[in-house]
C-alpha cells in the first residue's frame, strides 16, 4: 500500500489534532502545512500556531491569509498532495482550490450536519439547547457544509455544558474520526453518506458584540449565553461605567422575588461575588469575571 500525501489548512486547535492524526499514521506523510502567520493570530479566538511543530517533523510550512488567492493556489500545487484536509479555515474553498484536488477535500464541521450548517456551531449548540450533537467529516463541495458525510462522531450535551467542555469533546470525537478515516482512506475506501435536506438548519455568523448580556432575560437564558460564548471564544459582557465586564461563571439564584430592582442592578455584593436582577423576578450570582478588580458596588446598574 503506497503512502497518501495530505495538505492540511487550518489554524485552530481542530488543525492541531489533524497534524497529530496525519503524522503519526504509517499510510500517510505530511506533503505540507498551509496556515495562517502568528501576525494574524487575532483572526481567531482559537489560533494555534502549526509552525513549530511542522518544522520540528521537516514539513514545509505555507503562510497564507486568503487560500484562493493566485500565489496561495500555486504554493499549495506545488506541495504534491494527494488530498487535502481543511480543518479550522473561516473561508470557503473556491472553484479553483476545489479544481486542484477535485473530490479529495474533506473538512470538518463541529455540528450534527446536516444540523447547524454555517458559522459559530458550537456557541449556536448551546443556545439551541441542542441535547445531541456530532463531530462531522465531511467532503467539501461547492456548498457551504452541504458536501457528502464521511465519518460522523456523536456525543450528549451535557445540561450545563459551555463553550470550552464541548469544544473538548469535539477535538475527542475529531481524534477518533481521523484515525478511522485516514485507515479508510489510505486502502482506497472513499466514504461518502448524502446529507438530508430535510434535516438541514443553518447558523448565523456570530461576532463579539453579540456576546453583549441583555439583563431583562430571565437568568437561565443569560447563565446559558455566558456558558455559549465563553472560553475560548470572547465572552459574554455588560457595560459598567463606560467599561466592558466580562462574565465567564454564574449560578442562577432564587433571590430575584425577593427584591424590588430593575434588570441589570446589583441586588448582593460580596468579596467573592455579586448577584445581578434578571427578567421575570429572577436573579444570577456571577462567579468569574474580568474587568474591575473588586464586584460593582450595590445597586450599580449594569449595561448602561
Amino acid at each position: 500500500m503506497s503512502t497518501k500525501r495530505a495538505l492540511l489548512i487550518g489554524a485552530v486547535e481542530t488543525a492541531a489534532v489533524a497534524f497529530d492524526a496525519i503524522v503519526r499514521h504509517p499510510g500517510w506523510e505530511m506533503a505540507a502545512v498551509v496556515t495562517l502567520d502568528p501576525a494574524f493570530a487575532g483572526r481567531h479566538s482559537d489560533f494555534v500556531d502549526l509552525e513549530p511543530a511542522a518544522r520540528a517533523r521537516g514539513c514545509p510550512v505555507i503562510h497564507v491569509d486568503n487560500i484562493n488567492r493566485d500565489d496561495a493556489l500555486a504554493a499549495m500545487a506545488r506541495a504534491g498532495a494527494d488530498m487535502a484536509f481543511v480543518m479550522g479555515w473561516s473561508q470557503i474553498c473556491g472553484a479553483a482550490f476545489r479544481e486542484l484536488f477535485p473530490d479529495r477535500i474533506i473538512g470538518y464541521h463541529p455540528a450534527a450536519l446536516p444540523r447547524l450548517r454555517g458559522r459559530a456551531a458550537i456557541p449556536w449548540t448551546i443556545l439551541q439547547g441542542e441535547p445531541i450533537t456530532a463531530g462531522s467529516l465531511f467532503w467539501i463541495d461547492e456548498g457551504t457544509d452541504t458536501g457528502d458525510i464521511a465519518d460522523q462522531q456523536y456525543f450528549h450535551v451535557a445540561p450545563m455544558e459551555t463553550a470550552a467542555s464541548l469544544y473538548a469533546k469535539h477535538m475527542r470525537a475529531l481524534a477518533v474520526m481521523l484515525d478511522r478515516t485516514l485507515d479508510r482512506l489510505a486502502a482506497g475506501q472513499l466514504p461518502r453518506s448524502a446529507q438530508d435536506e430535510n434535516c438541514a438548519t443553518w447558523a448565523a455568523r456570530r461576532t463579539a458584540k453579540d456576546g453583549m448580556i441583555d439583563w431583562r432575560r430571565p437568568a437561565g437564558d443569560v447563565l446559558r449565553l455566558i456558558r455559549a460564548v465563553g472560553h475560548p471564544y470572547p465572552g459574554a459582557f455588560t457595560r459598567m461605567n463606560d467599561a466592558d465586564l466580562r462574565i465567564w461563571g454564574g449560578i442562577s439564584s432564587d433571590m430575584g422575588g425577593r427584591h424590588a430592582a430593575l434588570p441589570g442592578q446589583v441586588i448582593l455584593r460580596t468579596p467573592e461575588n455579586f448577584t445581578v436582577m434578571c427578567g421575570r423576578n429572577t436573579a444570577l450570582t456571577i462567579t468569574q469575571w474580568s474587568g474591575p478588580e473588586k464586584p460593582p458596588r450595590l445597586h450599580a446598574m449594569l449595561g448602561e
